[in-house]
């Protein structure tokens, strides 16, 4: 299989609110179960659920919409398709390179507040990853309660290969996996198997394919013997008492990072380069 995705790495009206209401050009489905279960699945398959700007603002959307509703009980995400999240999608990276400022500020904008939504949203939040996960799919898992992964995914902070920056995932990644890992594989660009995201607590547990809905199913019932209210103030508790909630003026700051070496001279290379299929100009042969 190749993991070489060519297009990776009023919004409400973008939302499937219901089973009933789902099509395939809608950007992010919502669904819900009698338990108040939230499913959101990221629905770009063609892309590997690659996020663009319509993605964006619908997952901001349906967040913000199910937040303060109190019959949701958790949120669980995941990718239609093959693969979870492979990141941005470079054709709209390779756009927002040429944005006027605030236009740009606005599309990073929109990364660092999704993340932030999903980090902080007040119920019990799960992933469950499949195929690629690159990226800002990475960010998303780190900003979840519970990550579960089957043995065939494959995990990448792939940013740097294509002259961009991970500011929007930053912070995320550090409270997730600890500096010293996030050193790692967001400055080298490696990609790395399920074991290795259980090794450095990207992921709680790689299950088997066959086996991992039911693994989910029985964690998601555990969760329903919890008070909602409780669980809502003890994740405050744990973020906010810890400094790991995200100010505005932090979130511009990421913004800012993100789209500044995005239109710089080597973003706008490295996304030519990846479109092209080519080294980048900064690569030298050993």
């Amino acid at each position: 299989m190749s993991w070489r995705l060519r297009h990776m790495c009023d919004a409400s009206r973008l939302l499937a609110l219901n089973e009933e209401t789902m099509t395939e050009e809608a950007p992010v489905l919502l669904s819900r179960d009698a338990r108040g279960i939230v499913t959101v699945t990221l629905n770009r398959p063609k892309f590997g659920n690659a996020y663009n700007g319509a993605l964006l603002e619908a997952l901001i959307a349906g967040l913000r919409q199910l937040a303060p509703d109190p019959t949701v009980r958790a949120l669980l995400i995941r990718g239609a398709g093959k693969h979870f999240q492979a990141g941005a999608d470079l054709n709209w990276l390779a756009e927002a390179a040429g944005y006027p400022p605030e236009r740009a500020h606005e599309a990073s904008m929109g990364t660092v507040t999704a993340m932030q939504l999903l980090n902080e949203f007040p119920r019990p939040t799960f992933a469950l990853v499949k195929g690629a996960c690159f990226g800002g799919g990475a960010g998303m898992v780190c900003c979840v309660d519970v990550a579960l992964a089957t043995p065939d995914a494959i995990f990448g902070l792939t940013e740097v290969r294509v002259g961009v920056a991970p500011s929007p995932i930053s912070t995320h990644m550090v409270n997730a996996i600890g500096l010293r890992h996030t050193r790692r594989y967001a400055l080298t660009g490696e990609r790395f198997d399920a074991e290795e995201a259980l090794r450095i607590n990207l992921v709680h547990e790689v299950v088997a394919e066959d086996a991992i809905e039911a693994r989910l199913a029985h964690i998601l019932d555990e969760t329903m013997h919890s008070s909602p209210t409780a669980i809502a103030m003890t994740k405050d508790s744990f973020l906010a008492g810890n400094g790991l909630t995200l100010h505005p003026r932090e979130m511009s700051m990421l913004a800012y990072e993100s789209w500044r070496q995005r239109a710089s001279d080597e973003g706008r290379e490295g996304l030519a380069a990846f479109r092209e299929k080519r080294k980048p100009s900064w690569y030298t042969k050993p």
